[in-house]
C-alpha cells in the first residue's frame, strides 16, 4: 500500500479556492482529498479516514457547521480536528464553528503560511491523542471520554465491547438519564456509579478530565459467577476452588472466607492447599497476586 503521509480533506464549493489549496498542500508533501458539497464529505469519510480537515462554513446544502456536526457523530471519524475556513468574523460565527466541533478556524482569503502552520500544530496534537488511545487499546482498558453534553468522543475497544447495548448514534443510551449521571460526576476524583441491565452490572469510575471539554471514565462489568468462572478456566479450578481464591484476593482470612461460604476454616485450608497446586504457587500471597492480576486483565 502506498504511504499517502498527511493526508487533508477540503471541504469547499469553490474551485478556486480548492485548487489553491490543493496546490499548497502539495507543496508541503501533504495529499489533498477534494469534496464540493458538505454530504460528498461525508460519502467520501464513509471510505477514507484524513488526517486533518478543512471545513468551509458557507456552502449550499449541508453547510459546514451541519457538516462537521454530522462528522462527530461517525464512529471511527469523530476525532478527525476540523479547521473552519469563514469570511464569518464576527464572534457568534466563531463560537458557531467550536461548538460544532471544529478545533480552530482561519478566515478568508486565507493566509496560506498561516493556514499551514496551523494544520501541522493540529496534525501534531491529533498523533499524540492517536498513539496515547492506541496504547490503552493496547493495554486492553475499558476506557472512554464523553464531552460536556454526554456525548461519547473516543473509547477503546474493550469499552466499545461493554457498551455495545448502551451506544446510539454516539451518544449514550438512555442518554438523559445515564449521560447525566456520569456527567454528574465529573470533578470529583474515583466517583462511582453503577448501572444494572438484566444480568449484568456496569461500574462507571470518574477519572479525570483529559482537557477542556473531555472526561475520561473506566467502565466495567460483571455478572453473577463470572469472576469466579475466570479463575476456574484458566487455572484448571474447582467451582468451589474458585470462589475460594476470589475472595483470597479480596485479602480475605482463611476465617473470613470459611464464614462467607458456609464451610470450615480446615475445608478452607484444604482448598488452598489444591490452589497453590493447581497454581504452583509457592503461598498464598503468591495465589493472590496470581488471581488479582487475571482479574485485571478483565478491565
Amino acid at each position: 500500500m502506498t504511504d499517502l503521509g498527511d493526508t487533508v480533506l477540503i471541504v469547499d464549493d469553490q474551485p478556486e479556492t480548492l485548487e489553491l489549496l490543493t496546490d499548497t498542500l502539495e507543496r508541503e508533501g501533504m495529499t489533498a482529498l477534494v469534496a464540493i458539497r458538505g454530504q460528498a464529505a461525508l460519502d467520501l469519510l464513509a471510505k477514507v479516514e484524513p488526517h486533518v480537515i478543512l471545513m468551509d462554513a458557507q456552502m449550499p446544502g449541508l453547510d459546514g457547521f451541519e457538516t462537521t456536526r454530522a462528522i462527530k457523530q461517525m464512529p471511527g471519524r469523530e476525532h478527525i480536528p476540523v479547521i473552519f475556513m469563514t469570511g464569518l468574523t464576527e464572534t457568534e460565527h466563531v463560537v458557531k464553528g467550536l461548538a460544532a466541533g471544529g478545533v480552530d478556524y482561519v478566515t478568508k482569503p486565507v493566509v496560506l503560511e498561516e493556514m499551514i502552520a496551523r494544520i501541522r500544530v493540529h496534525l501534531a496534537n491529533a498523533r499524540v491523542a492517536q498513539g496515547a488511545r492506541a496504547a490503552l487499546d493496547a493495554a486492553g482498558r475499558s476506557l472512554l471520554a464523553l464531552d460536556d453534553g454526554g456525548a461519547l468522543l473516543w473509547s477503546t475497544p474493550r469499552a466499545e465491547e461493554i457498551l455495545a447495548d448502551l451506544f446510539e448514534d454516539g451518544r449514550l443510551v438512555p442518554s438523559e438519564a445515564l449521560a447525566g449521571r456520569l456527567l454528574s460526576m465529573r470533578g470529583v476524583p474515583d466517583s462511582r456509579s453503577r448501572l444494572t441491565l438484566g444480568d449484568r452490572e456496569l461500574e462507571f469510575q470518574y477519572l479525570a478530565p483529559v482537557r477542556a471539554g473531555e472526561s475520561l471514565y473506566r467502565v466495567t462489568e460483571s455478572r453473577p459467577g463470572a469472576r469466579e468462572a475466570v479463575l476456574r478456566d484458566r487455572f484448571g479450578l474447582t467451582a468451589r476452588e474458585a470462589e475460594v481464591l476470589l475472595w483470597l484476593a479480596a485479602g480475605k482470612s482463611n476465617q473470613d472466607i470459611a464464614d462467607i461460604l458456609g464451610n470450615s476454616a480446615a475445608t478452607v485450608k484444604k482448598h488452598l492447599l489444591q490452589i497453590y497446586a493447581k497454581l504452583g504457587a509457592e503461598n498464598r500471597a503468591t495465589a493472590a497476586a496470581m488471581a488479582v492480576q487475571l482479574l485485571a486483565e478483565l478491565g
